[in-house]
């Protein structure tokens, strides 16, 4: 009898220990804290992606150091994998076409200035700026 007792009253304490472990089941479909820290966990890694990207930029780990023998002095494109390339070095330009397969001298000539480059403006801000003024305009 005194073992059945004991027994019983292990299984009793045993049965509280386990419903005092478990887990509260609550019913309804709320915002748990589960999505609020995958939500904050996310922002975080963003905010760090950002941040190196800032820095690498401002620290000039991209491109080329301005040291350089060789400076790209301009850049056109022809197409969506070929462009014209005009590159200074030492006292020369030369005028390069890139393409993804080789790279071809077209020209080259001694360094020299630059011409200033005419304002064309855009076919669009002319025709704005022309609309705009007929608007002001109350004739």
């Amino acid at each position: 009898m005194r073992s059945q007792l004991l027994f019983s009253g292990m299984m009793t304490g045993a049965s509280t220990a386990c419903a005092a472990d478990a887990p509260e089941v609550t019913s309804g479909m709320g915002l748990g804290p589960g999505l609020l820290q995958a939500t904050v966990g996310l922002a975080v890694v963003l905010a760090l992606i950002w941040g190196a990207a800032w820095l690498l930029r401002r620290v000039g780990g991209v491109g080329a150091p301005a040291t350089s023998l060789i400076k790209i002095i301009a850049a056109q494109s022809l197409g969506q994998r070929e462009k014209v390339v005009l590159v200074e070095f030492a006292d020369n330009w030369l005028l390069l076409g890139v393409t993804p397969g080789q790279i071809n001298a077209l020209q080259t000539m001694p360094k020299t200035t630059l011409p200033e480059p005419t304002p064309s403006g855009a076919p669009f801000a002319r025709l704005l700026a022309l609309a705009k003024s007929k608007r002001q305009d109350p004739a």
